[in-house]
C-alpha cells in the first residue's frame, strides 16, 4: 500500500511540474507565395529548449504536420521589457500535396516526408504575447524520390501566439 501511495504521488507531482512548464498556440503564416497557414504550438522543456509542432495547409491543396526541437542560442537585451530569443531546432515533416492534374485530368498528388532545419527570432511581450520570425527549410522525399529543387519550403514565415 505504501508503495502504490508513493508511486501516486510520484506520478502526481511530475504531472504538476509539467503542467507548469510554459506553452504557446497560436498560427503560423507562410510567406512569399507559399501561401499556407499552420496552427502552431510550442512546450518548453528546459530554460533554453522548447519542441514545435505545426499542422497547416498550403497553398489551399494540401497539409503538412511537422515537429522541431529548438535550442535557444541567444537572448539579446536590445530592449528593457520583453524577451528576445534567437533559436536554431531540427526536426520532420510529412504531409500530402495535389499539385495538378494530369493529361487525362487525374489530379496528381504525392505523400511527402522531410528532414527540416529551423532557425528563427522571437520576441515575448511581458503580457501573453509572442511574435516570431523564421526559416524552415525541408530536404526531402517525395513519391520516392528526391524533390526536383532539392529543398522545399525555404520561405520566410511570421508567427503570433498566445502564452500560457
Amino acid at each position: 500500500m505504501k508503495k502504490a501511495i508513493i508511486i501516486i504521488a510520484a506520478l502526481f507531482g511530475m504531472a504538476l511540474a509539467a503542467s507548469a512548464q510554459p506553452r504557446a498556440i497560436g498560427a503560423r503564416l507562410l510567406g512569399l507565395g507559399a501561401n499556407g497557414i499552420e496552427a502552431s504550438y510550442q512546450h518548453t522543456m528546459a530554460e533554453s529548449q522548447f519542441i514545435q509542432g505545426d499542422l497547416g495547409i498550403f497553398a489551399w491543396d494540401g497539409f503538412t504536420a511537422t515537429g522541431t526541437y529548438n535550442w535557444i542560442i541567444s537572448s539579446p537585451r536590445w530592449t528593457s521589457e520583453g524577451v528576445w530569443n534567437f533559436y536554431l531546432g531540427a526536426g520532420a515533416s510529412l504531409g500530402y500535396v495535389e499539385y495538378g492534374h494530369d493529361a487525362e485530368g487525374r489530379v496528381e498528388s504525392n505523400f511527402m516526408f522531410g528532414f527540416v532545419g529551423q532557425v528563427g527570432l522571437e520576441y515575448n511581450f511581458d503580457f501573453p504575447l509572442q511574435l516570431s520570425a523564421d526559416l524552415r527549410p525541408v530536404l526531402g522525399w517525395s513519391d520516392g524520390k528526391f524533390y526536383g529543387d532539392g529543398v522545399l519550403g525555404f520561405v520566410p514565415s511570421i508567427s503570433v501566439r498566445y502564452r500560457f
